[in-house]
């Protein structure tokens, strides 16, 4: 019988008026898609550094849309559509090994199928993050 890793903690969540911000610091590979797109909501340098309510919850989904990884996910709380998935799915391996991928998506994972709408997944097998890449392996170089 093989023992499975613990469960991953939960990805933290901020409440703002529209729109609830979730953030899976696991999946963070740094792009800063968010904090360049978003200064007033997405800030490293405060605590919390998510503050969905310094920006209309359209213009914070918006930005999330971009970050690669999947780290940043949202749920409408003003009746508009959580994140549609790209249509055709898009998948493309990059220079440093990496698989961006976005569209409606179940990823297996050692906690079970995940819906996703973006991922970056590993390709190298050297991440602690099954399946997600999380620059550990040779791709580290490139992050």
């Amino acid at each position: 019988m093989t023992s499975r890793p613990p469960p991953r903690p939960a990805a933290k969540s901020y409440d703002g008026e529209g729109i609830v911000v979730g953030f899976d610091a696991h999946r963070c590979l740094h792009a800063a898609e968010c904090v360049r797109g978003l200064p007033t909501v997405f800030d490293v340098g405060r605590r919390p550094w998510v503050q969905p309510d310094n920006a209309p919850a359209d213009e914070v989904a918006e930005v999330i849309h971009r970050c690669p990884s999947g780290a940043l996910q949202y749920h409408r709380t003003d009746g508009m559509p959580d994140e549609v998935p790209d249509v055709p799915t898009h998948v493309s391996l990059h220079a440093d090994g990496v698989l961006h991928v976005r569209g409606d998506l179940e990823v297996a994972t050692p906690y079970g199928p995940r819906h996703e709408t973006r991922v970056m997944l590993c390709g190298c097998g050297a991440t602690a993050d099954t399946p997600y890449c999380d620059h550990s392996g040779p791709c580290a170089g490139h992050g």
